[in-house]
């Protein structure tokens, strides 16, 4: 628990990447009123930030439920299987390129439980910075810090392709950009950056349609009087 609590911290609040905490970074994150919390609390499931151990026993379990040798490393075949092989290969690709984070594994080919902390941190919550870093420079093909176009429709195309394996009614690509447009509301048409994705609530949902298929799946099915609320409510 203790090592999963030490790579959470740091994935929030270490903004630079280096592994090492600086006073700024600890000033300008919560880790100083979370450990008050801890201390005053005598549940630590209840200090959600850091210190929950249900949150360290899910982190776990997936990753032992992937890891099916038990050596404590998962290559690119075990994360397909992640929550019921919702992500693209093509994303997964990405992922082990170490393009978004280098792996701290130290074995070709295989990301290590540390690893694995920072990629399921940046996939179930795309709503925090470090998150949409992640996935941005995962997208970003060229490296030059922008999505474009052809960047977001190189991706989609495999979620395209397994709808119609699925039978599902394919969504077509210039219908799904019209979509994440009006999400993200970007500054330049042209391209989406970093900051048009901080500017916007609905960034998160963007990258689902990209390369998590259930999470897109679920959100195409929702109410449309409700996704439309959404839109306003966040617009």
């Amino acid at each position: 628990p203790a090592e999963t609590v030490i790579y959470r911290i740091f994935y929030y609040i270490n903004r630079a990447g280096n592994g090492c905490l600086t006073l700024r970074e600890l000033k300008r994150g919560n880790l100083v009123h979370a450990m008050l919390h801890a201390d005053e609390e005598d549940d630590i499931n209840k200090v959600l930030r850091y210190f929950s151990y249900e949150h360290f026993y899910v982190i776990y379990c997936k990753f032992w439920e992937l890891d099916t040798d038990h050596d404590f490393l998962i290559d690119k075949e075990n994360l397909i299987r992640y929550s019921n092989h919702a992500l693209t290969y093509r994303i997964v690709d990405r992922i082990f390129s170490q393009v978004p984070r280098k792996f701290t594994s130290k074995v070709e080919g295989k990301m290590g439980y540390e690893d694995f902390v920072y990629f399921i941190l940046a996939e179930e919550d795309k709503s925090s910075e470090p998150s949409l870093e992640y996935w941005l420079k995962c997208i970003d093909l060229d490296g030059n810090g922008v999505l474009t176009r052809n960047e977001m429709q190189f991706f989609y195309e495999e979620q395209l392709h397994r709808m119609e394996c699925m039978a599902q009614e394919p969504v077509f690509f210039e219908d799904i950009l019209c979509q994440i447009m009006d999400m993200i509301k970007p500054e330049d048409d042209s391209c989406i950056t970093l900051r048009d994705l901080k500017g916007s609530k609905l960034s998160g949902n963007a990258f689902n349609i990209l390369f998590n298929l259930n999470k897109f799946m679920a959100f195409e099915s929702r109410d449309p009087f409700l996704i439309r609320q959404s839109f306003t409510s966040f617009g």
